[in-house]
């Protein structure tokens, strides 16, 4: 019993030799052996004990391999154990009451000393100390992943996200950003950011949470949309050149008044009509209408500008500056040297492998003459690297005559021109269909003593180069475009008054469009303008919008988006907007038009008002048969005129007017153009 009280203290050991002292009764135990030790009465090992004993014997029990007096270090030898892992243990004085055999009670006192292997202990504990510390890494592990993913989605990827903004934005201004797509920026709802709020923040109303990062975010957004929108593509150099990095680092000073760069592109003026009796009658709300028109003008130019390259540059008062960028003049010149290259170099090396060819075919007839017949082979590809140096020699050259290259000679310049003017017609044909600018008829502010009102616009065309860049100082600044071609485009414009068209277009502009359209332009003149001596054919695309039921071709933006994204060269013979802002001309009148601007040219004035006299009657039968001015008209003569003079021709009574001011006949020195002498 003894020895199962001191096997129940020492869980988990293992006992190794045992001596209990002093012994109930002393007897030969012999070969006894219990729980695998090998018990016997012997003389008492060496035990520290405070007990008296009467006897110098003890009841020993060891395993075979040791015996009870051996060291710790012997036994650990022989076992094979560690030493430290061997520990001795003694009992307190235990007293036991027995009976003897004469039935008197006895109380005996003794104590128990053993020796325990902790070595399955010691494991066990190592492991579990292990266990311990692997499921404690496991943990930081756990929670650091935890951390780090509030920190990459709270922190890390917003920083990141804004740095890509920052980046995109500084390779290319003009670039769209879009927060949630582009940079995986996790959106949280109105409701999950109220949650997230302690109830200090929420009570402070200032309006933050646990999101600033994505505040921040769209804040950066904000800023470089704003920046687009203010400096648009002029000042898109401006922008990258001050974000953009210089070896690894950003720039630190903003620095506004950078060199300006040559670029290629078309040039368009917008203008609202009777815009200054819109001011005075409007006063402040004056800006609404004028961002009305904004609305419509630059959803157009930026829908059907190729690419990214329609953008709206300024607004000047009544009139906006509308650019086309067709590219810096240095990346144009060497795209197309580029293109050049490699059609002549092929050709070039075709003709060396014919020349080659013969070549080898005549050294062998003549291999008997010559030493070596291979020689003259090695020379013929020195023929490329020739052409090649050439090539690069004429580079400069070419770099030179820069300004004077021809757009024509550009791929896909047609389809290019093609769509920037019609963003200008889509432009008129949106004003008379937009709901709002529509209303505006409607004010009784606009139409009081001057009877109806509506908004109507004009516009000119030119294209050429320019100097893009900043104008100003450290102050202000405006990015913008100087050029002669930026003038030549507002003379077209202003000169949509002088001729009754809603818009003209430059020869230059010509020139560059595809066949199809050219069919449905009409020149109208051949002219200089004030400030320039260039003479130049002008023409138009006729565009009246009364008679047009603008209204009845509405269409989505995503449907408009989709057609400017498909457009083909025949959009010209089926666009809806296109056929119906031209219903008022017919084939008659074009016909006599032309053979009267024939003799218009060639000086033969009396012919040439008769046929454009006879154009001018062509177009107001036309317009009065076709029946949509039925419901305006009354039978008064005052009415009649002025309905005919509404409808009629607007090229063909300036023309008549200016020949008739120098009296019908054409000047002596006449050369088939005059000069337009106002702006």
């Amino acid at each position: 019993r003894n020895m199962q009280t001191i096997t129940r203290t020492s869980t988990n050991s293992f006992l190794l030799s045992l001596a209990i002292k002093p012994p109930r009764c002393v007897f030969d135990f012999g070969n006894l052996t219990v729980g695998g030790l090998t018990f016997r009465v012997g003389p008492c090992p060496n035990v520290a004990s405070d007990i008296d004993i009467d006897s110098g014997l003890c009841i020993l029990g060891n395993l075979e391999e040791i015996e009870y007096d051996d060291s710790l270090e012997s036994t650990a030898e022989t076992l094979n154990l560690r030493v430290g892992n061997i520990v001795t243990e003694t009992s307190e004085p235990i007293n036991q009451t027995f009976m003897t055999g004469d039935r008197k009670s006895v109380i005996t006192s003794y104590f128990v000393s053993a020796n325990y292997n902790y070595t399955y202990s010691t494991e066990n504990s190592a492991l579990l100390s292990f266990l311990l510390q692997l499921c404690l890494l496991v943990t930081i592990l756990v929670g650091l992943v935890v951390l780090r993913c509030d920190a990459e989605s709270l922190v890390l990827r917003p920083l990141r996200s804004m740095l890509k903004i920052v980046a995109r934005y500084a390779k290319n201004p003009l670039a769209q950003a879009s927060l949630t797509s582009r940079d995986n920026i996790s959106v949280v709802t109105e409701s999950e950011s109220e949650r997230s709020f302690d109830d200090d923040d929420a009570s402070d109303g200032d309006g933050f949470g646990t999101y600033e990062t994505e505040q921040l975010i769209t804040a950066v957004s904000k800023i470089t949309d704003l920046l687009r929108k203010c400096w648009g593509v002029a000042g898109a150099d401006i922008i990258s050149t001050n974000l953009a990095s210089r070896e690894g680092e950003l720039a630190e000073v903003f620095n506004p008044t950078v060199p300006g760069k040559s670029v290629y592109a078309l040039f368009a003026f917008a203008a609202i009509n009777g815009f200054d009796h819109a001011l005075k009658c409007l006063a402040g709300d004056v800006m609404i209408l004028i961002n009305d028109v904004a609305q419509v003008i630059h959803g157009e130019v930026f829908r059907w500008g190729f690419g990214d390259s329609g953008q709206c540059n300024k607004n000047l008062g009544s009139s906006f500056f509308m650019v086309f960028r067709i590219g810096l003049v240095k990346e144009v010149v060497e795209k197309l040297e580029e293109a050049t290259r490699v059609v002549f170099a092929t050709s070039e090396v075709k003709k060396v492998n014919v020349k080659k060819r013969k070549i080898a075919s005549h050294l062998r007839k003549a291999s008997s003459e010559l030493s070596n017949p291979f020689d003259r082979l090695r020379t013929a590809p020195n023929l490329y690297s020739g052409l090649k140096s050439n090539m690069h020699m004429k580079k400069h050259d070419a770099m030179a005559d820069a300004m004077q290259l021809s757009l024509q000679s550009l791929p896909g310049i047609s389809t290019f021109t093609d769509r920037a003017v019609i963003g200008m017609l889509k432009s008129f044909a949106g004003i008379h269909r937009d709901n709002k600018l529509r209303a505006w008829s409607r004010d009784f502010r606009l139409s009081a003593g001057v009877g109806a009102w509506s908004v109507n616009m004009i516009f000119g065309m030119d294209a050429g180069w320019a100097v893009e860049g900043a104008v100003g100082s450290e102050y202000k600044i405006d990015a913008t475009y100087l050029s002669p071609h930026v003038n030549m485009a507002s003379r077209m414009m202003s000169a949509c008054k002088h001729y009754g068209v809603t818009i003209l277009l430059s020869e230059a502009v010509q020139e560059l469009m595809s066949e199809q359209a050219k069919s449905k332009l009409r020149n109208l003149d051949r002219v200089t303008v004030k400030g320039s001596t260039q003479v130049q054919n002008i023409y138009t695309y006729d565009a009246r919008s009364k008679g047009a039921d603008f209204f009845l071709y509405s269409r989505s933006d995503d449907q408009a988006d989709m057609e400017a994204e498909r457009y083909q060269p025949n959009i010209w013979l089926d666009d809806q907007d296109l056929k119906a802002m031209r219903h008022h001309v017919t084939d008659d009148f074009e016909q006599e038009f032309m053979t009267g601007m024939k003799y218009y040219y060639d000086g033969d004035w009396d012919l040439a008002l008769e046929r454009l006299e006879r154009a001018n009657e062509i177009m107001v039968d036309a317009a009065m048969e076709e029946g949509y001015l039925h419901d305006e008209m009354d039978d008064t003569p005052d009415r009649k005129e002025l309905y005919r003079t509404e409808t009629a021709d607007g090229p063909c009574k300036y023309l008549i007017s200016f020949m008739k001011s120098h009296g019908g006949k054409a000047p002596p020195n006449w050369a088939g153009w005059h000069p337009l002498l106002s702006k």
